[in-house]
C-alpha cells in the first residue's frame, strides 16, 4: 500500500511539473481555461478594440463547440483599458495576480502592447498578441511575445517592392514619388520601399511628409502631379488616404502604379469614402480580407455572420487577427498537451503555425518572419496578386483612370 501511495504521489508531481493545474486533475478536466485580455473599449482605439473583442469572443465560442482546449471550456475575461498605457498595466497585473487567469492575450496597438508585454514577462506568461507590431515592440527583446500578423507593421510595403522589382527592367517604373503621413506606422513603410527602389535605380522625383492635421492634401498631390512619377507610394493611415485619392481625382492625376499602405486595405471604408469605381487598380498590403483564400477563412466568415450579422465585407481584419491568436494557442496546446506558459513560449519559437493571417513563425523577439500579401482592387474587390504562388489574379497595370 505504501508503494502504491508513493507511485500515486510521484504521478501527481509529474503532472504538475508538466504544467497541468490542479483543476485538470478533476474528472473530465472540465474546469474553465481562463484567458485574460485588456482591450480598448473606449478611447482612441475603441473601434479596433471592439473589433478585436469580437474576434476573441468568436474564437472562444467556436473552440468551445469543438470541446474546448484540452477538454477545458475557454472562458474569456475582457477588461477595458480606455486606450491608456497606465490602465493596461493595471489590468494585466490584476488579471494575473487577482483573477488568476491561466493565459493572457494582447491588447490593441503597439502603445499598449509594450507595457502589457512587460507585465506578462514579469510573471512568466506567454503573450500572444494580434495588434502591436511597431519596431519598439520587438526592441524589448521579450521571448514571451508573439505578434500574430505576417510581418512587422513597418514592413507592410515590402511585398509591393518585391513585386515591382520582379518586373523586367524595361517594364519597371523609372520614377517614383512618396507622400507620407508623419506617423510611425505609415511613413516607415514608404521609406522602406524608397530605399529599395533607389537601390534598383528608380529615381525619386518627389518626397514629402505631411503632418497628421493636414486636412487638404491637394497641395501635396499637385506637387506630385507636377513631377509626374510613374509610381506613387503613399504612406497613409485612413482619412489621409481618402484625401489623397480625392485630390488625385480633382487634379486628374493618375499614376501607372499607386500603392497605399493603409486606408486602401479596408474592404468597406475605402470604396465608401472614395467611390467604389475609384478603387480600381489601387495596390495595398493585407493579412486577411473577405476574399482571402487562407484555410478556414470561409468558416470564419460564416461563423462571424452567424454571431454578429452583416456580411463578409463588414468584418474588420482586426477581428481575424484576434481570432488567429486563439488559433495559435489551440494549436500549441494540442501539440504539447499542456497550457503551461513556459512550454507555450518554448514551443512557439519552433515550427510554423497556420492561421487566418498566414503561416506564422517568429524570431527570438516575437517578430514574424513572413510578409504581407500584396492585394489590388480588381472588379470592386480586394484580390491577392502577389506573390505568384498565392495570387488570385495577375497584377493589373497600368492603373485604370479615375471614374470621378
Amino acid at each position: 500500500m505504501r508503494l502504491l501511495r508513493l507511485f500515486a504521489a510521484v504521478a501527481v508531481t509529474a503532472l504538475f511539473a508538466r504544467g497541468v493545474v490542479a483543476e485538470d486533475l478533476k474528472a473530465g478536466t472540465s474546469s474553465p481555461l481562463k484567458i485574460g485580455i485588456s482591450l480598448s473599449l473606449t478611447g482612441d482605439f475603441a473601434d479596433s478594440g471592439k473589433a478585436a473583442q469580437r474576434g476573441y469572443a468568436l474564437w472562444a465560442a467556436e473552440v468551445n463547440k469543438a470541446g474546448g482546449i484540452l477538454g477545458r471550456p475557454v472562458e474569456i475575461k475582457v477588461v477595458n483599458d480606455a486606450s491608456s498605457p497606465d490602465q493596461v498595466v493595471t489590468n494585466y497585473q490584476n488579471l494575473i495576480t487577482q483573477e488568476k487567469v491561466d493565459i493572457v492575450f494582447g491588447p490593441f496597438s503597439s502603445l499598449l502592447t509594450i507595457p502589457a508585454a512587460r507585465i506578462a514577462k514579469r510573471y512568466g506568461y506567454s503573450f500572444i498578441e494580434p495588434a502591436g507590431g511597431g519596431p519598439h515592440v520587438f526592441e524589448q527583446h521579450l521571448n514571451n511575445l508573439f505578434f500574430v500578423q505576417p510581418a512587422q507593421t513597418v514592413k507592410g510595403g515590402d511585398v509591393f517592392a518585391d513585386y515591382i522589382l520582379t518586373l523586367p527592367p524595361d517594364q519597371r517604373p523609372k520614377t517614383a514619388a512618396y507622400a507620407k503621413l508623419d506617423d510611425p506606422f505609415a511613413a516607415p513603410i514608404a521609406d522602406n520601399i524608397k530605399t529599395r527602389f533607389e537601390a534598383a535605380g528608380i529615381k525619386t522625383v518627389y518626397d514629402q511628409t505631411y503632418p497628421s492635421e493636414s486636412a487638404d492634401l491637394t497641395p501635396i498631390i499637385a506637387g506630385i502631379a507636377a513631377a509626374n512619377p510613374d509610381v506613387l507610394v503613399s504612406g497613409t493611415q485612413a482619412s489621409d488616404a481618402y484625401g489623397q485619392v480625392k485630390a488625385m481625382i480633382q487634379l486628374k492625376f493618375n499614376p501607372k502604379w499607386l500603392f497605399m499602405s493603409n486606408g486602401a486595405n479596408s474592404p468597406t471604408e475605402f470604396p465608401d469614402k472614395v467611390g467604389a469605381k475609384n478603387t480600381e487598380g489601387v495596390f495595398t498590403s493585407s493579412d486577411w480580407y473577405p476574399g482571402s483564400s487562407a484555410a478556414g477563412s470561409k468558416e470564419f466568415i460564416n461563423a462571424y455572420i452567424a454571431m454578429y450579422g452583416g456580411d463578409a465585407n463588414g468584418i474588420d481584419n482586426t477581428s481575424a487577427e484576434a481570432y488567429s491568436a486563439g488559433m495559435v494557442l489551440a494549436q500549441v496546446a494540442k501539440k504539447t498537451g499542456t497550457i503551461d506558459n513556459a512550454s507555450i513560449i518554448e514551443t512557439l519559437h519552433r515550427g510554423v503555425w497556420p492561421t487566418l493571417v498566414g503561416d506564422l513563425s517568429w524570431d527570438a523577439d516575437g517578430a514574424p518572419k513572413g510578409e504581407y500579401l500584396l492585394t489590388q482592387w480588381i472588379g470592386g474587390k480586394l484580390t491577392t496578386v502577389f506573390p505568384a504562388n498565392q495570387a488570385q489574379h495577375a497584377p493589373v497595370s497600368p492603373k485604370s483612370n479615375w471614374a470621378q
